[in-house]
């Protein structure tokens, strides 16, 4: 049984950073893709960063290019996501989410290409 567990949320305030890491346990961490997404009050739940099983390969949504990094240490079953130069509309619930399904594409983009999902942490931007 995969369980992931994020930390590293809180408040900041803008043009500052934080970063968010998800513990992985249970399953081969290291043959999973790994993501991000987030989810802001009223609003649905939205992609933020991929990255390969190998970390290899990663993708961002055009709303964090340059700003967010995603990282994975699979010696230590962790994946991070480094946020610089954040924004008030950064502000969100931020979940990582693990593939748990074999497929021969790189990128999984959306909610259902994930199969495991953690509780989510608390990211606020303030103006």
């Amino acid at each position: 049984q995969v369980q992931l567990v994020e930390s590293g949320g809180g408040l900041v305030q803008a043009g500052g950073s934080l970063r968010l890491s998800c513990a992985a346990s249970g399953g081969t961490f290291s043959s999973y893709p790994m993501g991000w997404f987030r989810q802001a009050p009223g609003k649905e739940r939205e992609f933020v960063a991929t990255i390969s099983w190998s970390g290899g390969s990663t993708y961002y949504a055009d709303s964090v290019k340059g700003r967010f990094t995603i990282s994975r240490d699979n010696a230590k079953n962790t994946v991070s996501l480094q946020m610089n130069s954040l924004k008030p509309e950064d502000t969100a619930v931020y979940y990582c989410a693990a593939r748990l399904r074999y497929s021969n594409r790189i990128f999984y983009r959306t909610r259902d290409d994930y199969d495991v999902w953690g509780q989510g942490t608390q990211v606020t931007v303030s103006s």
